[in-house]
Parts: C-alpha cells; sequence; structure tokens
C-alpha cells in the first residue's frame, strides 16, 4: 500500500470513527419512548421496560432521582422518581425551599394503564426539555407503576369491555389478591404501606393524584376527575377543590390541551338520565378520601373507557399537565390552605367544645349548579342481576343533571381530647405508628372520667370483602369512671392526622379497626352470650397526664 493509500485509509477510518461516535451520541441524547408510543397504542409496558425506560431518562438528566417507594408482594422493586431542579436527595433540602411537593400516582390497578404510559411520558417531556417546565415551582413525585405486580399479569382477556391496548393490559389486584385502593385504612399490602410510609410521612406532598380508568357510563368527555370527598376531612378544602380548582383545571384542559372532561360519576338512572349524575362513596378505604383525611388535596381521574387506548393516554397525560399548570400557578395558595387546615386541626384537639363532632352516618346531596354531559341516545334492556344492558345509539345528546357528590353528616358523635386503649392490641398500635400518628404511652395509673360504647349488637357481613368479613356495630355511650394503668395508649386529637386517629378509633366508624375486625378476638368473651365493652375510651376534655411518646 503507498503513502498516499495509507493516508487515505486512516482519513477514512477516522471519519468513519468520528461517524459512529456522533451516531452513539445522537442515539443516547433520543427522547426514549415507552412501549405504548414505540407499539403505535397496541401494547402496554411491562416492569421491565418501565425500568428500563427510567434509566434512559437518568441516562440523559440530572433532574432526576430514584428512591423506593416499596417491595411488593411478590418481592419487585417499586420506584418513586423524585423530579427537580435540582431534585432534593431528602425532604431535608426543602427546608427553607419555597417549592411544592405534588405526588403522581398510576397503574394502582393495573388494568387500568393510561396514568402508567402518561406519567412516563410526561416524567421525560420534563426532565429532558431545554427550559423544564413547572421545576421552578414543583418537585413531582411519581410513582408509574404502583402495582407492579398486578401489570405482570398481562393477557388480552383483562377487561375485555375497554377498547385496547389490544396486546392485553394486567389485573386489578396485587400479588397478595388483594385492591390496593381498599386499603388505605387497615394498610395489609407493602404497596400501600410503602405510600404511606415513603411518600405521605417523608415527602408529605401538598396533592396526591390518582389515576384509573373507569367502567361506567356512556359519554363523549375522555377524561373524568373528583376529588377526596369524606366530609370528616377538613371542610375548606373539600370546597376549594369542589368550587374552584377542578373547575379550573378543567377550564385548562379544554382551551389550552382542546381536551373535554367532567366530573367522575355514573348516571343514577340510565333510562332517566337527567335524574342525576353520582360519584363514588366517601370511605377512606380509598385512598383519594384518606388523603383528604390528613389535610391534603386529592384529585382522582377515571379515563373513558370506550374509546381507543391513545385518545386515553393522551387525555390523561394533558390532564395531568393542568394539574401541574394549576398547581405551578398558585402554589402559595395551596401551600397557605393545608398549612391552615394543620393547624385547625391541632387547635380544635387541645380543646374540643361540644360543636366539634365526627360524622358516622351521611346524607349524600347534588351540588347547586347542574352539569353539561355530552352523551348519546341509550337502549337500556333488563337483563337478570343488578345491572341493565345499555348499548349506544349512534346519535348525539347532552345531558343535564344534577351532580350527586356532598356528603353532608346525617349523624354525628361528639370529638374528643383523646382517645385511650388501656388493653394490649399490638396490631393496633402498629397500624397507628404505620399512618404517622402520634402514640403515647401513660406512666401512672390515673383514674379518669370517660365515654365508653356498650355494644348491643354485631353484624358481620356474610361475603368476605378483602380477606374480611367487614363489621357493623349498634350500642350506646355512656359516661363512667375508669382506672387507666400505666402502659395505656394515649391518643391525642392535637396533631394534624386526628381525622385519621378519629376515623380508625371511632366504635360506629364506617371504616374503622372495628369494621376490619381488629377487635374482634375481644369483643365477644369465651363464656357468656353478650359483649365486652368497645375497648377504646373517649376523653371528651383537656387533661393533664403522665406519658411518653412511643417511638417503635
Amino acid at each position: 500500500m503507498s503513502k498516499g493509500e495509507k493516508f487515505c485509509f486512516l482519513c477514512f477510518s477516522l471519519v468513519f470513527l468520528l461517524l459512529l461516535v456522533g451516531i452513539s451520541y445522537l442515539s443516547a441524547q433520543q427522547k426514549p419512548l415507552t412501549l405504548a408510543e414505540s407499539s403505535q397504542f397496541k401494547a402496554t409496558s411491562r416492569y421491565a421496560d418501565v425500568i428500563n425506560f427510567i434509566h434512559s431518562l437518568q441516562q440523559q438528566s440530572n433532574r432526576l432521582r430514584v428512591e423506593k417507594l416499596c417491595f411488593s408482594a411478590e418481592g419487585r422493586y417499586v420506584p418513586l422518581l423524585i423530579i427537580g431542579d435540582p431534585p432534593p436527595s431528602s425532604p431535608l433540602d426543602l427546608k427553607g425551599d419555597d417549592r411544592a411537593v405534588i405526588y403522581i400516582e398510576a397503574n394502582i390497578h393495573a388494568g387500568e394503564v393510561e396514568a402508567k404510559e402518561a406519567s412516563l411520558m410526561l416524567a421525560r417531556d420534563i426532565v429532558l426539555a431545554k427550559s423544564p417546565p413547572y421545576l421552578d415551582k414543583l418537585v413531582i413525585l411519581m410513582a408509574p407503576i404502583f402495582n407492579a405486580d398486578g401489570n405482570e399479569k398481562i393477557s388480552p382477556e383483562n377487561r375485555r369491555n375497554q377498547h385496547g391496548p389490544e396486546e392485553g393490559v394486567g389485573v386489578r389486584y396485587n400479588g397478595q389478591y388483594l385492591d390496593l385502593n381498599r386499603d388505605a385504612m387497615k394498610l395489609e399490602t407493602p404497596e400501600v404501606r410503602g405510600l404511606v410510609q415513603n411518600v405521605l410521612c417523608r415527602w408529605d406532598p401538598v396533592l396526591f393524584f390518582d389515576g384509573h380508568t373507569h367502567n361506567g357510563s356512556y359519554h363523549r368527555e375522555p377524561v373524568t376527575y373528583v376529588w377526596g370527598l369524606n366530609p370528616n376531612g377538613d371542610s375548606s378544602i373539600i370546597a376549594y377543590l369542589r368550587d374552584e380548582m377542578m373547575s379550573a383545571i378543567s377550564h385548562i384542559l379544554k382551551k389550552k390541551y382542546k381536551i373535554l372532561s367532567i366530573p367522575h360519576g355514573d348516571f343514577m338512572d340510565v333510562k332517566n338520565p337527567d335524574k342525576g349524575w353520582q360519584t363514588l362513596g366517601p370511605q377512606p378505604r380509598y385512598i383519594t378520601n384518606y388523603i383528604g383525611l390528613r389535610n391534603r388535596l386529592a384529585i382522582l381521574n377515571e379515563n373513558y373507557p370506550y374509546t381507543d387506548f391513545k385518545t386515553r393516554v393522551y387525555g390523561c397525560y394533558h390532564f395531568l399537565k393542568s394539574i401541574l399548570d394549576y398547581c405551578s400557578a398558585h402554589k402559595n395558595e395551596i401551600k397557605k390552605l393545608i398549612a391552615q387546615a394543620d393547624r385547625k386541626t391541632i387547635l380544635r384537639g387541645l380543646n374540643p367544645s361540644p360543636k366539634d363532632t365526627f360524622a358516622v352516618k351521611y346524607d349524600l346531596k347534588p351540588m347547586a349548579k347542574k352539569l353539561t354531559i355530552l352523551g348519546y341516545e341509550m337502549k337500556v334492556t333488563k337483563k337478570s342481576g343488578n345491572w341493565p344492558q345499555v348499548k349506544i345509539i349512534d346519535k348525539k345528546r347532552t345531558y343535564h343533571p344534577p351532580y350527586y357528590c356532598n356528603y353532608i353528616a346525617k349523624r354525628t358523635v361528639q370529638f374528643p381530647y383523646a382517645y385511650l386503649i388501656p388493653f394490649s392490641f399490638p396490631e393496633v398500635k402498629e397500624k397507628l405508628l404505620q399512618h404517622g400518628i402520634v402514640v403515647e404511652r401513660l406512666t401512672r395509673s390515673v383514674t379518669l372520667e370517660v365515654q365508653s360504647f356498650k355494644i348491643k349488637e354485631i353484624k358481620s357481613q356474610d361475603r368476605i370483602y378483602q380477606g374480611h368479613r367487614l363489621n357493623t356495630v349498634k350500642g350506646e355511650y355512656r359516661l363512667e369512671n375508669k382506672e387507666f394503668p400505666a402502659g395505656t395508649l394515649f391518643i391525642g386529637t392535637a396533631q394534624p392526622l386526628a381525622n385519621v386517629v378519629a376515623y380508625l378509633l371511632e366504635p360506629e366508624s364506617d371504616d374503622g379497626f372495628f369494621v376490619w375486625n381488629f377487635f374482634d378476638r375481644y369483643l365477644v368473651p369465651e363464656w357468656g352470650r353478650g359483649y365486652r365493652d368497645y375497648p377504646v375510651y373517649k376523653l371528651l376534655h383537656p387533661t393533664f397526664l403522665a406519658k411518653k411518646v412511643i417511638r417503635e
């Protein structure tokens, strides 16, 4: 080979090498696609796809950290994304930092996968942006695959009523065959315990988003939503979400992103749709209602199942952007609202008055303003069972039903200064601490006037629900003097989580420890036909007591 040939060969080799480096660099800088995007929305991401997608983002941006939310029931690492500019290494970094923390949760029901794909797309588009939106005001936490075990059971046979993805979706339950969105009070799943411990107690987000897909009524709006509904939560937070925030977000979604939305619900009577549109129940076993009890904002998103998968994903994606648009613009207002709610809750517990009550029965009332729902003519056919068969006729129709979403206290009981548990219930103490509730122990015995609950009747459901036979109770309250030994658990209500405390410990609560069988072994004596008194006593008035905080 001549010198000229050698020189040409070296030049060619150098150019080829530079070309390879350039191609590799460009390839590394390309935005990763979700499996939904790369499959033209024929498939949804499996666990490995989600993890690889997150890793690819980390390789291209320093605006993303990953923490452990939990290990699933089947042992999978469930990631929690921390997105910020910069991302805080811990909540301690936010001391003196004015940013607000927002939490986005997807795939709690792993057959309802739109929010999983949308949250991954949103994370990518934020962290890889040249000038990232929102991060000057917000730190965004994401759990894109909350129900990792259910996600791995993907099959085209799951949720066959919805339109796509054609390669199938996962299942509703986790690795324990439990519904994670029924576990907020009893905390029996590692996923929800991880949520409470590693998100709510650790990062204390001001807003919680929970992404779902509905099975219900026919309409043309691809996005529906509702807020924390339980009336035992702070009334100002409920009113803010209902009357101000959610209507503003719906407006942003329509005007800025050209997507229609309505409050979530179903027709109360499909034969007469204008009769009413009714939302979900108020029980805090549903996580958004539980978040409301914690004095934080919560949004439940239900995507419309009867439109195509791509439309559902992009509807959810732009709904998330609309929420972040609003929260970024109203960050200080939101932070002030929840700080005031916490302060009110603590002050009430310091000296409760007879006017301070806890609702044990509710009435459901409509909002003053009727909804506008873009629907269809429907053909309704009776069939065996509870639900009629409904088919839409290819004729559009607009309905104007009242929206039944306001749960109003129908019967209440007095809110106490503290609850006392003089008996050994290690699992009850453990659950209280898992919720982040402050629990103390009396260090000296004392005789106190307390309110007790005498049980007259207990009924348990015949059908097993989430591994339990749920209890209901009838009884009467009475005042008595009772001695409480050293070691008695003292759960005061002068703390931000006082509404959660009351919900767990009130005997007539519809979602507390009594309902979920935590006291069953104690309530019925081995001999005899009666019942023991409910083992939790209410101290109604402020009392100075010798006690210490349990740190377990």
